[in-house]
């Protein structure tokens, strides 16, 4: 179910900082069209960090109804809080999102024994699959491979979003957990490496302005074609390394403004993408056939 290329879709935004829920519906209709496997909601690319809570159970209700049950919907609930998690995991299940993807409390720096305390507590509550999310570089907390080999016997924690940019971290996990527990890429740039050696998939951002493209790159590195799967991706790079010239997702959004896909709007304190960088972006878009001149 949770396999290829999944999109950590943008929450589109007008220039006040306000939900466009109708280009939401466009965007939601071109991944479904585009072959991307799955829609994460609110979550890191969301914007998850700067919404509210009636504001990201509004978002989630919405995909949820528009998607219609032809791809899994999973909706980002993690905050810095355990009852905030909880409560926002309570209202995605009640919404009727698929599962759910629960980054590291950001900000506490929590022991690994309170991850462990954390994930369990909300897994044990709550009857929806759970995903785990693991982005240290955004965090500052760091969930460990052995930490995660005791979570995934959890019948409720199904997999993991490994967002380190190191291989061999989602290798390590792939060889301690049993082959059921989901491995997905949080790193566009190697995510086929991944797949080749076991993973299930990628949580992408470069999908949202090339969707069919990251489908293409899974669906070799899943049939285990390494020499396409190389290819397909080295023709992403450029994308890859410019939509981080600043923060994800600003770079991203202005993409997609350019390519006319979603209003100019992003919310403090992520500002609109620095007219420095437009000129490299711009011609990334074009030469990777996105985006005419």
């Amino acid at each position: 179910m949770f396999q290829g290329s999944m999109v950590a879709l943008v929450t589109p935004m007008d220039a006040n900082g306000s939900i466009d829920y109708k280009t939401l519906q466009a965007l939601v209709e071109w991944h479904i069209a585009s072959g991307t496997r799955g829609l994460i909601i609110a979550g890191t690319t969301g914007e998850g960090a700067t919404l509210t809570a009636e504001e990201q159970l509004a978002l989630i209700t919405q995909v949820v109804g528009l998607v219609a049950g032809r791809i899994p919907v999973i909706a980002g609930t993690g905050s810095h809080s355990t009852r905030q998690t909880l409560e926002l995991t309570k209202q995605a299940k009640n919404a009727g999102a698929d599962a759910a993807l629960i980054v590291t409390p950001y900000y506490n720096k929590p022991t690994q024994q309170g991850l462990l305390a954390h994930y369990t507590l909300i897994a044990d509550t709550i009857d929806l699959p759970i995903i785990l999310y693991n982005v240290p570089a955004r965090t500052a907390c760091d969930l460990l491979p052995e930490t995660v080999e005791t979570l995934s016997k959890h019948p409720r924690i199904i997999g993991i979003k490994e967002a380190t940019v190191a291989i061999e971290r989602g290798v390590d996990i792939l060889n301690r957990c049993d082959p059921s527990f989901l491995v997905l890429s949080g790193h566009d740039a190697t995510a086929y490496e991944l797949i080749l050696r076991g993973g299930a998939g990628v949580i992408s951002v470069t999908a949202n302005i090339a969707p069919s493209q990251m489908q293409a790159v899974c669906l070799a590195a899943l049939a285990k074609d390494k020499t396409l799967a190389a290819k397909l991706n080295q023709e992403l790079m450029p994308l890859h390394d410019t939509l981080f010239l600043e923060p994800n997702p600003i770079p991203l959004k202005w993409a997609l403004h350019e390519m006319g896909r979603i209003p100019a709007g992003i919310r403090l304190p992520l500002t609109w993408f620095d007219k420095k960088y437009h000129a490299i972006l711009r011609k990334t878009l074009v030469d990777t056939g996105l985006l005419r001149e």
